[in-house]
């Protein structure tokens, strides 16, 4: 790559203002198509991915495993096909979207019972589908893989379900969440991460010049103290013990799952279960470090920082990726707009990855790679807004 590639403009135009007007990304209801929109069958997409996991798992943890790889490999380059880089417009939310993502929820149940299944069985000797030997490396293999949907779009789903103004909706979430051991999400997310998203006391928002090897210690330790920070706020605020906290019986129930799982099951479940929720947990902070990576929201006259605009979350609209996680990397406008179902948000024009989310995966799993093509945006960013685009660096 050449020093003037480098240097060279956002693919996207950036806004000349620091905040985006208050109604960016607003868009009216009435000007939305009525009806069902025949696009918004790209959404169920979604539901190969743990059923083909499930079947490659049936022959063997290995396959499973590679199945996955080939998965998230197939992503990235899709991204870079030029017909596929941009998704169809927004469109009026319907009852296929909300179940389009609800559907996964009993999916995602069958896939994480037939993968223990397939675990208790391997670990008693029973040989099926062309393999009988399961240790410790077929129950790490099939974690992984099923990590991937936990994680793609197991946290993904839960994070929508959670912005819903439905109380069984949010329920759904913090079940999704629970089954990768991290329900503290669904208190630090909304509560913490949304408010202060891009400054320096969101411990899920990356630094500029910040691997993500160093964030992932950083924002694993800092969101879990956050979540709990959050709760006792929140319980010393309503008058409430310990005994009305969602969070406090999420995590008793994770707790308690793992022994049940032990117990009944042996190790290399419990390893398995680890295995999955790790890897899930893993993508979810990735694609953190991937969202708000260098941005900054100026501190106003008051010390409290400026409004979130389009330009404090990076962006992305490739066809394939959004069709499979919900639009969700159309993140400014899902930031300014919180209370949007995924299939009304738009493509704001601000600051755009590289690649979609699938791409940069791997280019943030490399730190060189991902400087160098982080660096041009965000000092593209400090030219157009008088150096204040990005964190300082760490």
């Amino acid at each position: 790559m050449t020093d003037a590639s480098r240097e060279a403009p956002l693919p996207r135009t950036v806004p000349m203002a620091p905040v985006a007007p208050a109604d960016a990304g607003a868009q009216d209801l009435a000007a939305l198509p009525k009806g069902f929109d025949p696009t918004s069958l790209r959404f169920a997409l979604a539901w190969v991915l743990p059923l083909g996991v499930a079947a490659a798992a049936w022959r063997s943890p290995w396959a499973a495993w590679a199945a996955m790889f080939a998965w998230q490999v197939m992503f990235a380059l899709l991204e870079f096909v030029p017909a596929l880089k941009h998704s169809p417009p927004a469109v009026r939310a319907s009852g296929w979207h909300r179940w389009c993502i609800r559907v996964h929820v009993p999916l995602q149940a069958a896939l994480l019972g037939f993968a223990l299944w397939l675990v208790a069985r391997g670990a008693e000797g029973g040989a099926f589908a062309g393999f009988g030997h399961f240790g410790v490396g077929e129950a790490v293999a099939l974690g992984i893989a099923v990590g991937g949907v936990t994680g793609s779009h197991g946290i993904t789903f839960a994070h929508e379900l959670g912005h819903s103004r439905s109380r069984a909706d949010r329920l759904l979430g913090w079940l999704l969440m629970g089954s990768v051991l991290y329900a503290h999400f669904m208190v630090e997310h909304y509560r913490g991460h949304h408010p202060r998203a891009a400054t320096r006391d969101d411990p899920a928002s990356a630094r500029r010049g910040e691997t993500l090897w160093r964030f992932l210690p950083r924002t694993l330790a800092g969101s879990w103290r956050s979540a709990w920070r959050l709760e006792v706020a929140q319980l010393a605020q309503l008058q409430r013990g310990w005994h009305r906290s969602p969070l406090a019986w999420a995590t008793a129930a994770q707790a308690a799952g793992l022994a049940l799982l032990a117990l009944s099951l042996g190790p290399l479940a419990l390893l398995f279960w680890l295995v999955q929720a790790g890897y899930a947990v893993f993508l979810l902070e990735a694609i953190n470090y991937i969202e708000h990576y260098g941005l900054v929201r100026a501190p106003q006259a008051n010390g409290r920082p400026e409004p979130f605009g389009v330009n404090h979350a990076w962006n992305a609209d490739h066809l394939v990726t959004n069709s499979v996680i919900a639009n969700l990397q159309r993140h400014s406008d899902h930031h300014m707009h919180a209370w949007k179902p995924y299939a009304e948000l738009q493509p704001l024009p601000g600051p755009e990855l590289p690649t979609g989310y699938a791409g940069c995966l791997f280019l943030a799993s490399v730190p060189p790679w991902w400087f160098r093509a982080m660096e041009p945006r965000l000092r593209a960013l400090e030219r157009i807004r008088g150096g204040e685009a990005a964190v300082p660096a760490v």
